[in-house]
């Protein structure tokens, strides 16, 4: 859910590519007929080996959880949703949309896809091109025409409408996961994971990029890492996780506060810093939390 002031960064996609190297082809030289052996077969060369995580850090990570984990993704689905929707059932959200008014335009399905940052559109064009034929393919132009606005224009009066008929199609369900994993959660887990964090430090990760969008400039993600970075040491360095855990909340704390739509900032005060303050890195349940005074529990 990043702004439009921020849109065109936030859009950046942190992908990683590992490219194989090829092996070149050899040619022969002719050589007298009595004096050719029979040539040694040559070994293939193999593909760049993947950066080799320290043991220690493995270890550490080891102990203290995966989000990508299928239970661990779950609670970190149900976590976010009792902020969004304040409501457990995440998968009740496929086909939620309305204007909050926070300036973003419409905000919908399982994270908050909205029509004024890009992820919407984003989103509906990947399910149109799987499937030209759905609901919400006539609406392409209308989304192109207001990213980076909070306009409706061109999407009222039946676009709501045209959502809730796609929310019921598997296809689209999936399609959101799909760009959810794509844009927030696989990038917000890899780099947790590559500043040596725990399940709580990748779901601290992930909930911040879903808000604030994955762009580098303040306050988007990136912006909020780096400002944990200039205060605190990530234990991929050698430092201290809780400490550096409560530099980043510390950082987005400031971040959401610049927003009068996110300044309650009880799904960090009240959720993630009390598993920190419990000592959870691995989120574990049971959990207890609240948000925006509501109480919520995970109990397995």
């Amino acid at each position: 859910m990043p702004t439009p002031s921020h849109q065109p960064s936030r859009r950046a996609l942190r992908s990683l590519l590992v490219t194989g190297v090829a092996a070149s082809a050899l040619g022969a030289t002719a050589l007298p007929a009595l004096s050719v052996a029979p040539a040694a077969p040559v070994a293939p060369v193999a593909a760049p080996a993947a950066p080799l995580v320290p043991p220690a850090l493995a270890a550490h990570l080891a102990a203290e959880g995966d989000l990508a984990d299928p239970h661990t993704k779950d609670i970190a689905m149900q976590l976010v949703s009792s902020a969004e929707n304040s409501s457990l059932d995440w998968r009740a959200q496929f086909g939620y949309i309305e204007d909050i008014g926070d300036g973003r335009g419409y905000t919908a399905g399982i994270i908050g896809f909205c029509s004024g940052t890009g992820d919407m559109l984003e989103l509906v064009e990947a399910y149109t091109e799987a499937k030209p034929d759905n609901p919400l393919a006539g609406y392409l132009p209308a989304l192109r025409e207001v990213n980076g606005t909070d306009s409706h224009e061109g999407l009222d009066p039946g676009f709501t409408d045209a959502w809730a008929r796609a929310a019921e199609d598997p296809d689209f369900q999936q399609a959101q996961e799909s760009e959810r994993d794509r844009v927030y959660f696989t990038p917000a887990v890899d780099q947790a994971k590559a500043d040596g964090l725990g399940a709580l430090g990748q779901f601290a990760y992930y909930d911040a990029i879903v808000m604030h969008g994955p762009g580098q400039d303040w306050p988007s993600f990136g912006g909020i890492r780096q400002a944990a970075l200039d205060r605190a040491t990530p234990p991929a360095e050698g430092g201290d996780e809780t400490a550096y855990l409560h530099a980043f909340l510390d950082s987005r704390v400031e971040a959401m506060r610049e927003e009068e739509a996110h300044s309650d900032t009880s799904r960090v005060d009240t959720a993630q810093r009390r598993f920190l303050d419990e000592g959870n890195l691995a989120l574990t349940p049971p959990l207890h939390w609240e948000v925006y005074g509501t109480p919520f529990s995970i109990e397995q």
